[in-house]
C-alpha cells in the first residue's frame, strides 16, 4: 500500500507542477497578446505617418545630374 501511496503522491506533485506551468504559460500568452496589440497599433500609426509625409526624394526626371556627367 505504501508503494501505491508514494506513486499517487508523485503523480499529484507532477500534476501540480504541470498546472503551475500551464498557468505561467497562460500569463505569458496574455502578456504577449497585449504586446502584439500595442505593436500593431504603433505599426498602423507609423504606416499612416509615412503615407502622410511628403517624399524628400524627387522623381528621377526632376533630379539634376551629378557633377561628373
Amino acid at each position: 500500500m505504501t508503494e501505491l501511496n508514494d506513486r499517487l503522491i508523485d503523480i499529484e506533485m507532477a500534476l501540480s507542477n504541470l498546472e503551475r506551468t500551464v498557468d505561467d504559460l497562460n500569463d505569458i500568452i496574455i502578456r504577449q497578446g497585449k504586446d502584439i496589440a500595442f505593436l500593431q497599433k504603433q505599426n498602423r500609426y507609423f504606416v499612416e505617418a509615412l503615407r502622410n509625409t511628403q517624399s524628400v526624394v524627387k522623381p528621377e526626371e526632376e533630379e539634376t545630374p551629378p557633377p561628373h556627367y
